[in-house]
C-alpha cells in the first residue's frame, strides 16, 4: 500500500497548528492573571538595582530552581575597642520593643550610647506590642553571651539599681544609628544633669543603608548589632528543628527552601493592591510572589515558608502554584506549640520567624521595612545573600540575578561596614 506524500505534510501541519495553539491558551492563561496586580518595582526598601556580577556568585538552574551557592564566606572587619573610657557612676536602661528586627538596632544604639557616656547599662526587659506583654531578657537570648560579649566595652548590670527613682532618672529618645555628635548635644547634658537615663529608640528611617566616612562609634555599633544577641538554648532549639524540617521537606531540591515575609494584616493595612502613582509598590500579595517565584523558575515542589501566624484563604494562591508552603503550626515541634504559638504574646513568633528567614537558602521580603532590612543584615554577616526583591515581572520568565536586593549588589547595607 503507498503512502500519499501530501496526507503526510498535512498530518504534520496539523499537528505543529495544535501545538501552537496550545502553547498560546497556556501562556494567555498565566499572563492573564498577572495582569490582575498593577504596579512595578518597589519604594526605595524593596528596590532592586541594576545586576551587578560582582560578589553574587552564580545563578544555576539545578534541583529544581534558579539556587545560588552561598556568598563569598565575609570576615569580621572590626574589633572591640581597646581604648579606655573613663566611668561614670550612671546607669543607662532600656527595654528591647517590637520584636527582633527592632532588638538588634536598640541594642546597638544603647551600647553607643552608654560606651560614649561611661555608664552602667542594665539589662533590659523585653516588651510586646500588647499593654502587659513584658518578659525577662533571658526567656528570649543568651544573657551571658551578652555580658560577656561587651566586657571591657561596656559595663553590665543585671537589675536595675533599687536606688533609681523617678527623681534621677530622664527620659531620653534617640535616633536610630546614634552618633556621637547627637550624643554630645542632646543626651550628655541630660545625663550629666539627672545621673541616669532610659533610653528610647525611634526609626525615622527604616533604611540600614552604610554611610560614607567613619567614626570611632562604628566597631561599637558592629558589636552590639552583630556580636550581642544571641537566642537562649530552649529557642535555638526550636528555631534549629524547624529549619531542619523545612530541609527535609525539600530533598528534591538538595534541602533548600524560601522563606517569604509575608503577613496579611500588613499587606491589608498598608492597600498593597495598587501603588503609587510611579507605579512602584511597597508589598506584594500571595498571588504576586507566587507568579514572581515561578517566572523566576522556582520548581512546584519548592518548600516555602511563610511569616504569616494563622491561615488565610488568601495564602490558598500561593499554595495552588507551590502546594509545599507551610507556617509555623505546621512545622513547630508537637511539645513546643502550646508555649510558642498559643501564648498571650506573639513576641516568641516574631522571633521564630526573624531567625528562620535569616537561616534560608533565599528570603523573599514580601513587605518593605525594619524586618526586610536587619533580615538582610543577618544574612549578609553570614554569607547568605540570596535576597530576592519581588516585582511584577511582565514576560513569561526573568533571570534572579536582576531581582537581588540592593543591599547585596550594591553592597550598601551597614554589615557591609562590619564584615568585608
Amino acid at each position: 500500500m503507498g503512502v500519499d506524500l501530501r496526507q503526510v505534510v498535512a498530518g504534520v501541519l496539523t499537528l505543529a497548528m495544535f501545538v501552537m495553539l496550545g502553547n498560546m491558551i497556556k501562556r494567555d492563561h498565566f499572563d492573564s492573571v498577572e495582569e490582575k496586580f498593577p504596579g512595578g518595582g518597589g519604594r526605595d526598601t524593596l528596590e532592586t538595582s541594576e545586576y551587578s556580577k560582582e560578589g553574587l556568585g552564580s545563578f544555576a538552574k539545578k534541583n529544581g530552581g534558579p539556587w545560588k551557592d552561598d556568598g563569598e564566606e565575609l570576615k569580621q572587619c572590626w574589633s572591640k575597642p581597646s581604648d579606655d573610657v573613663e566611668q561614670t557612676e550612671g546607669y543607662v536602661l532600656f527595654s528591647l520593643t517590637n520584636g527582633p528586627e527592632y532588638h538588634v538596632s536598640q541594642v546597638a544604639d544603647a551600647v553607643v550610647v552608654a560606651r560614649y557616656l561611661g555608664a552602667t547599662l542594665v539589662l533590659p526587659d523585653i516588651r510586646g506590642t500588647k499593654p502587659g506583654d513584658e518578659r525577662n531578657f533571658d526567656e528570649i537570648y543568651d544573657v551571658e553571651k551578652f555580658i560577656s560579649s561587651l566586657d571591657g566595652v561596656v559595663k553590665v548590670v543585671k537589675k536595675r539599681p533599687g536606688k533609681l527613682s523617678t527623681r534621677n532618672l530622664a527620659a531620653v529618645k534617640v535616633p536610630n544609628r546614634v552618633t556621637e555628635d547627637y550624643i554630645a548635644e542632646h543626651v550628655e547634658p541630660i545625663y550629666r544633669s539627672k545621673g541616669n537615663i532610659r533610653l528610647a529608640t525611634y526609626f525615622p528611617s527604616v533604611n540600614m543603608k552604610k554611610t560614607e566616612g567613619k567614626s570611632s562609634s562604628d566597631s561599637v555599633a558592629c558589636l552590639g548589632m552583630f556580636g550581642t544577641l544571641e537566642l537562649q538554648q530552649e529557642i535555638s532549639e526550636v528555631v534549629e528543628s524547624m529549619v531542619e524540617r523545612l530541609k527535609t521537606l525539600s530533598r528534591k531540591s538538595d534541602g533548600q527552601f524560601v522563606s517569604v515575609d509575608l503577613r496579611v494584616d500588613i499587606l491589608e493595612k498598608n492597600g498593597c493592591q495598587g501603588g503609587d502613582e510611579s507605579g512602584t509598590k511597597s508589598c506584594y500579595n500571595a498571588q504576586e510572589i507566587a507568579l514572581f517565584l515561578r517566572k523566576l523558575g522556582f520548581a512546584k515542589d519548592t518548600t516555602i515558608y511563610l511569616t504569616e501566624s494563622k491561615w488565610d484563604g488568601s495564602l490558598d494562591a500561593l499554595k495552588d502554584i507551590f502546594p509545599k508552603t507551610y507556617i509555623k503550626d505546621g512545622i513547630i515541634p508537637a511539645d513546643k506549640k502550646s508555649k510558642y504559638l498559643d501564648s498571650e504574646g506573639s513576641e516568641f513568633e516574631k522571633i521564630i520567624d526573624f531567625y528562620v528567614c535569616a537561616q534560608s537558602d533565599v528570603f523573599v521580603p514580601a513587605i518593605s521595612g525594619l524586618f526586610y532590612a536587619n533580615v538582610a543584615g543577618k544574612r549578609i554577616a553570614s554569607s547568605k545573600t540570596q535576597i530576592l526583591v519581588p516585582a511584577d515581572i511582565p514576560g513569561a520568565s526573568a533571570s534572579p540575578s536582576k531581582f537581588i536586593t540592593h543591599y547585596v549588589s550594591k553592597k550598601n547595607h551597614l554589615a557591609y561596614a562590619c564584615y568585608c
